[in-house]
């Protein structure tokens, strides 16, 4: 160590740097050697390291170079600190599926009583935990974050991170079988999870053969389709595209509206439901509430736009760490000359909006953004603060009145923002108006079907896999 420096984020990837003097490069060795990429890490401006291999101590004069055992341990190590030196409340979330989904949902759902930190995309590993809790600052007011596990003995570590207070198991299904020796020790594994936490969300349906007094969490709330639980459905219902529930909650008949028709929308819908009812929530409300739900995108999509435009669709939700996500997918694309961001107003961030909106412009800056077209009156109060080519509306309506003038053409567009806003709307205006036919490929799936047959080559023989539509 010879140069004091401040660290404010962690970097694993040498081509996702945004803040090099405040990042810490963890050079991680378990499924790519990180240490070939220190040059390329500090040829972009980074001087703090951790590494573990002792030949690259002084490969860099003017840099701090920590070296350890074990880079995935220390970056555990360095985010179980940030999570012990805040007391808020933290939902934690895991299952075989629905895990991503649910904490998205419960974003929209508790954004507005809330200042959230959540985990971004599906950042639920033993890298992705520890890199979605040292987000947590002193304005977050509610930490919601999924954690996954593919084999035993992983989710100690997990749960020893973020230290939830109340947990929430989806369910358990055949995901990463291979993984476990049996169903039920998938299952025990996955409520280690939640040993110290205050609040269990559970269905019982999913942990069958265990009693309730065997399961963590010092209060359990339950729900059921079959059994006795403390949310019990009663009556589900398909209405034009909805799903309509009631249910038995606390000896009375409840009811709520899902926007989606299919299973597992529904499920993970209830798990919501069931959440915010243990939270506190009124049925009411809790029904009000679900009843505005819409649909999460699963990764950032590229789209074609109109005038050789290619858009990327992010239109459902604004918030700094999801904004620096969809930047460096904007960064990456080079097909056109030309990049442009369309941003709403951020809110719930606990910043000042002077201190967010130059946090902003710094990042468009570092991430090559040509032109920002800013909605909303925040800002296009702080309008000085971009350096880069600049429009500003006060309202989506304005900028839907004003479309002519923009002359969009042969550029990158990004659409971010915040579901009140209703981009969109935007979206539907610079979208090539065609019809796809999708073909989606379970990765999850395929990385299941790779394991299986590892596991039953002797070790150190080497694969070779193709994947051939």
């Amino acid at each position: 160590i010879s140069l004091p420096d401040t660290i404010t984020k962690l970097v694993i990837d040498s081509r996702s740097i945004i803040d090099p003097e405040e990042s810490l490069f963890f050079a991680l060795t378990a499924k790519r050697e990180g240490h070939q990429f220190l040059n390329d890490a500090y040829d972009a401006g980074i001087r703090n390291f951790v590494i573990s291999d002792a030949k690259f101590i002084g490969q860099f004069k003017d840099a701090n170079i920590l070296l350890v055992d074990d880079t995935l341990l220390a970056l555990q190590t360095l985010a179980r600190y940030n999570r012990a030196q805040y007391d808020l409340k933290v939902l934690a979330i895991t299952g075989s599926n629905g895990k991503t989904i649910v904490k998205e949902w419960l974003y929209q759902l508790l954004a507005a009583d809330f200042n959230i930190i959540r985990s971004p995309k599906s950042f639920n590993s033993q890298i992705g935990v520890p890199l979605s809790v040292w987000q947590i600052e002193e304005e977050h007011t509610l930490g919601i974050f999924e954690a996954g596990i593919s084999k035993s003995q992983e989710m100690d570590s997990l749960a020893a991170i973020i230290k939830p207070t109340v947990g929430i198991l989806t369910n358990i299904g055949e995901a990463h079988a291979e993984g476990f020796s049996s169903h039920r020790e998938k299952l025990l594994e996955k409520l280690k999870l939640f040993e110290g936490s205050e609040t269990l969300i559970y269905s019982p349906e999913y942990t069958e053969g265990i009693s309730i007094n065997d399961l963590p969490g010092k209060t359990k709330f339950s729900w059921s389709y079959t059994q006795n639980a403390d949310l019990k459905i009663l009556f589900v219902e398909p209405i034009e595209g909805k799903n309509y529930l009631r249910a038995l909650y606390k000896g009375i008949e409840i009811e709520c509206l899902i926007p989606f028709r299919d299973r597992a929308s529904l499920e993970n819908g209830i798990i919501c439901w069931a959440t915010l009812l243990a939270l506190g929530y009124s049925p009411a409300e809790a029904d009000l509430r679900l009843e505005k739900l819409s649909l999460v995108s699963m990764r950032l999509e590229l789209k074609t736009g109109i005038n050789q435009c290619s858009v990327i669709d992010d239109s459902y939700s604004a918030d700094i760490s999801s904004l620096a996500i969809a930047l460096d997918f904007l960064n990456l694309q080079n097909q056109h000359p030309k990049k442009t961001l369309i941003l709403s107003d951020l809110y719930e961030t606990g910043k000042s909006d002077e201190f967010l909106y130059a946090e902003i412009a710094a990042l468009l800056k570092q991430k090559n953004v040509n032109r920002l077209i800013g909605i909303g009156q925040n800002i296009t109060a702080f309008a000085e603060l971009f350096p880069m080519e600049t429009v500003f509306f006060e309202s989506t309506q304005d900028f839907i009145d004003n479309f002519p003038s923009l002359h969009f053409n042969n550029e990158t567009i990004l659409v971010k923002g915040a579901r009140r806003f209703e981009f969109e709307r935007i979206s539907a205006l610079i979208s090539q108006k065609i019809h796809d036919t999708v073909l989606e490929i379970d990765l999850n799936a395929l990385s299941g079907n790779l394991q299986y047959y590892r596991n039953k080559l002797k070790p150190g023989v080497k694969v070779m896999a193709m994947v051939k539509a």
